[in-house]
């Protein structure tokens, strides 16, 4: 009966924390404007809302995709969540209603240009 309830206690704790990690994800649309690769870096320049930004991935890590032009989901991930040192972001296909459930794109670094 014991190792019941730790199992049970566990896996709550567990959901609870994977409600609070999704939550803290902004998630909005970016339009792909331009991409270039140079030096093994892939920069893809995006707007969302109106402002430009710059998202920067590194061709030898998993993940690095040089997006087409095109509107894509873009989620922003918690501080030190990713696998770059920098504000990491996840690129879902436009229409992924739910990051959790479609297969990401890409991951890569967001800077403000």
């Amino acid at each position: 009966m014991k190792k019941g309830l730790s199992f049970f206690i566990l896996l709550a704790l567990f959901l609870l924390l994977g409600a609070v990690q999704t939550s803290a994800q902004e998630r909005s649309y970016i339009a792909v404007k331009a991409r270039d690769s140079n030096n093994g870096i892939v920069t893809v320049d995006v707007v969302r809302d109106g402002k430009g930004y710059r998202l920067t991935c590194n061709e030898r890590m998993s993940g690095c995709l040089s997006l087409k032009n095109g509107r894509y989901l873009m989620v922003e991930l918690p501080t030190n969540f990713g696998i770059y040192d920098c504000k990491d972001v996840e690129i879902y296909p436009e229409f992924a209603v739910d990051p959790l459930r479609h297969k990401k794109l890409g991951e890569f670094c967001l800077e403000e240009k």
